[in-house]
């Protein structure tokens, strides 16, 4: 047995097998490019620096936030994470220089969570950028004198070169990894950059004052802005994870609804063909009244969910009813009219369903008291009752029954006209009535593409959704 198939045997080879899965010869390349640049600057520092690392507690606290603070890490794309540890490298540059800030900015990549060879590697170029902040600091103190303005310029410069040269890293190493192309992590950067610098230079600016003329015992100052930038962090991932969140469910909500409206009224035309393009038609001229009417995106979504489903408790009806040819009798009308509080009961079973329920109960209420089911009369009524119901009757008139033809488009208008403030809301009919004049003629009968029902697939999230064409 030879030492390679010794070693592969070891948990500990294993591991190393692993961390280095994925590696590309770029990436090998650009790892090892780092580390010896790492080196190259440390030692170099070592070598010619005369105040070292500096203070050695300072160093080490500043150096614990660091690492810290990278438990606070915010994701913006992929596996492209920001975090809030460049505060105290910055820090460390401008108070104690290059060693110091290689040191605390090195310390960070400690806390990251990822394999032995990543954080190694982190190791290396966050070292390097501290090294760079710190030069940045140098040159900025070579032209200005000693003083408050030399103080903000240093931390104004180390911050932004920080910033840049640690999103420069990362998003290099993004790109070698295959997560994305290199720009697009650099421009999901650049609002962090721009938020973080003004935030950063002024923080470091205050407490470098403070300790060089106050006291060192200052220092413990920096762990409330740190953690404040933290938690804004922090508060900025958990909000845009729950605005995705909240608008991936809203977008399944609405996509299972109007699946179930149409199976609903797949169910419905199963029994009568007149049914099925009817609440179609009823529910563009809801959600095109309720348009009108200037209500919300809301409302108009909501008044074409109803409009879709507002006769689906005819499903409960006696065999024989729907199709029955000629007038009905008193009783089979009062049999008739028991489909709105069949609906409801329907619909009432329905999670998220309680409101369209309540539309459904009512729209064949009347302004004057006299409908069903319950004789409500003016703004008792649902609005969103009210529009159907407008809806509901002008699509009535205007279509063919078992019993009689379709009546012409202004017959049915002069009927609504005649209507208002008995039977309808005078504001719903004044409404449909300005969308009808400029109509089509094909929208007026409710025909055309636009009152044409189906169905597609969204290739994201596989939902089958409802689509009606606008009017």
């Amino acid at each position: 047995m030879n030492l390679i198939t010794l070693l592969g045997d070891t948990q500990v080879f294993r591991q190393v097998r692993q961390a280095f899965a994925g590696f590309t010869s770029a990436l090998l390349v650009y790892v090892v490019a780092v580390w010896a640049a790492a080196v190259a600057v440390a030692s170099a520092l070592l070598f010619v620096s005369h105040d070292g690392v500096g203070n050695v507690p300072a160093v080490l606290a500043l150096a614990v936030v660091a690492a810290y603070g990278e438990r606070g890490r915010i994701k913006l794309r992929g596996d492209f994470n920001v975090s809030i540890s460049l505060l105290p490298a910055i820090f460390a540059a401008v108070l104690f220089g290059p060693v110091a800030a290689m040191v605390v900015f090195g310390a960070s990549a400690l806390a990251l969570s990822y394999p032995i060879i990543g954080r190694l590697t982190h190791l290396a170029s966050r070292s390097l950028t501290g090294a760079m902040a710190a030069g940045a600091v140098a040159i900025v103190g070579s032209f200005m004198s000693a003083g408050t303005g030399e103080t903000v310029a240093e931390a104004v410069a180390a911050a932004l070169v920080a910033e840049s040269a640690d999103a420069a890293f990362a998003s290099l190493t993004y790109w070698l990894r295959g997560y994305g192309r290199w720009l697009e992590a650099i421009k999901d950067s650049l609002p962090v950059i721009a938020a973080s610098v003004p935030f950063y230079s002024s923080a470091v600016a205050v407490l470098v004052f403070s300790y060089r003329h106050v006291s060192p015992w200052t220092l413990p100052l920096f762990f409330a802005p740190a953690l404040a930038a933290q938690r804004w962090f922090l508060l900025y991932q958990e909000q845009r994870r729950l605005a995705g969140d909240l608008q991936a469910a809203n977008a399944q909500l609405t996509a299972a609804n109007l699946s179930f409206a149409k199976g609903l009224i797949a169910t419905l035309d199963a029994r009568d063909n007149y049914t099925a393009g009817h609440s179609a038609a009823v529910a563009i001229y809801a959600r095109d009244i309720a348009a009108r009417m200037a209500l919300g995106d809301d409302q108009r979504d909501l008044s074409h969910l109803c409009g879709l489903v507002h006769d689906i408790g005819k499903i409960g009806l006696p065999a024989g009813l729907l199709e029955k040819p000629g007038a009905l009798t008193l009783d089979e009308r009062r049999e008739m009219q028991r489909h709105s509080e069949i609906g409801e009961r329907i619909l009432a079973n329905v999670d998220s369903y309680a409101e369209i329920a309540a539309v459904v109960r009512h729209h064949h209420e009347r302004v004057d008291g006299q409908g069903y089911p319950d004789g409500l009369s003016g703004e008792e009524i649902p609005l969103l009752s009210r529009i159907i119901a407008v809806a509901d009757a002008y699509n009535a008139m205007t279509s063919d029954r078992p019993y009689r033809d379709a009546m012409p488009s202004r017959v049915a208008r002069l009927r609504l006209a005649q209507a208002v403030e008995t039977q309808f809301d005078t504001s719903v009919v004044a409404a449909f009535e300005a969308i009808l004049a400029s109509a089509t003629e094909d929208y007026r009968i409710g025909q055309g593409e636009e009152f044409v029902i189906r169905t597609d697939k969204d290739d994201d999230d596989g939902l089958i959704v409802l689509q009606t064409a606008s009017a």
